[in-house]
């Protein structure tokens, strides 16, 4: 299919569920022409600053490519968590967030001198207790009325009982699409497809040493875990799709790389759009390989329009 011809419309009727640890991405820029005279480091002026969606936030910004999404995570009664919904409906995503007063919501604060990024801090708790009964209830409630599922895991306990997630999702059917993290993979089981880097991958898997090495440890993780579709994204190698006829690529499209923060939140809400308008695996992988490519482009965690994607219609 020519991607120039993506029907606008089905897309804009698809909706997508984006389940996962939502972060609030900060950032300070200035100007750095001195160093400190405490330590031996640069002294930062901020001359601006910016707040932005990350992680299974930015997930769901990148999935509004006109469809209908909901974000469904739970963050901290606090400063950032307000800002944090205050983006979202900006964005036009349904933000379908619980507070939890023993929750701090996720901020990753990065320091920028001209456009260099000189430190992060993190400041996060781990969810738990009433909050994850809170949040499998609601998902319950809002499954039937989309299309697609797209687990964001970052490892901050909003996906703690993903087993129970994927069961309900599989039941009603939807496509359950996961980002995963860590060495763990066996809580990702049955889910339709999950779609690690190259670095994610070897950290399960081992490292490879050739195409057919890859393909023989893919495919073993692949049926092992009872999944439909492993999609391994590869840099300046494109992406690979494994699945039971085998394995299909897509090379990289040549591209400046600017910033690789958030390209893989680009690719599976891509992804997760374009399966929820009804179109095949291969077109979808193409698209959004064409979106992660477009993002590695701009600065943090940024998006892509249709416009960008598939040209003004």
């Amino acid at each position: 299919m020519e991607l120039e011809n993506i029907n606008k419309k089905a897309i804009e009727a698809a909706s997508i569920l984006v389940v996962g640890d939502a972060m609030l991405d900060r950032y300070w820029f200035g100007d750095a022409s001195r160093i400190s005279p405490e330590a031996p480091v640069p002294v930062v002026k901020v001359t601006r600053r910016e707040d932005r969606l990350g992680g299974a936030a930015n997930v769901a910004r990148n999935s509004s490519l006109g469809s209908l999404t909901s974000l469904l995570a739970v963050i901290g009664d606090d400063e950032a968590g307000n800002v944090l919904m205050e983006l979202l409906e900006k964005s036009n995503v349904r933000p379908c967030l619980y507070k939890d007063p023993n929750t701090t919501t996720t901020v990753k604060l990065r320091i920028l001198a001209r456009n260099q990024q000189m430190l992060r801090t993190d400041f996060e708790s781990q969810v738990q207790g009433l909050a994850l009964d809170m949040h499998e209830s609601r998902f319950a409630s809002l499954l039937p009325d989309h299309d697609a599922v797209i687990l964001s895991d970052y490892g901050k306990g909003g996906l703690d009982r993903i087993a129970k997630i994927i069961a309900q999702g599989r039941t009603f059917g939807k496509p359950i699409l996961i980002d995963p993290k860590g060495d763990d993979y066996s809580r990702y089981k049955y889910a339709t497809c999950i779609t690690p880097n190259r670095s994610e991958l070897a950290q399960v898997v081992g490292q490879w040493r050739d195409e057919e090495d890859l393909q023989n440890r893919a495919q073993n993780l692949r049926e092992e875990l009872k999944l439909e579709k492993l999609l391994l994204t590869r840099s300046e190698e494109g992406m690979t799709l494994f699945d039971e006829d085998g394995s299909w690529s897509v090379p990289a499209q040549a591209r400046e790389v600017f910033d690789v923060s958030g390209a893989g939140d680009t690719v599976i809400s891509v992804l997760g759009v374009m399966l929820a308008a009804g179109y095949d695996w291969r077109t979808a992988v193409t698209v959004s390989n064409r979106a992660g490519s477009i993002v590695v482009g701009k600065l943090g965690t940024a998006t892509v329009t249709f416009e960008e994607l598939f040209g003004k219609q």
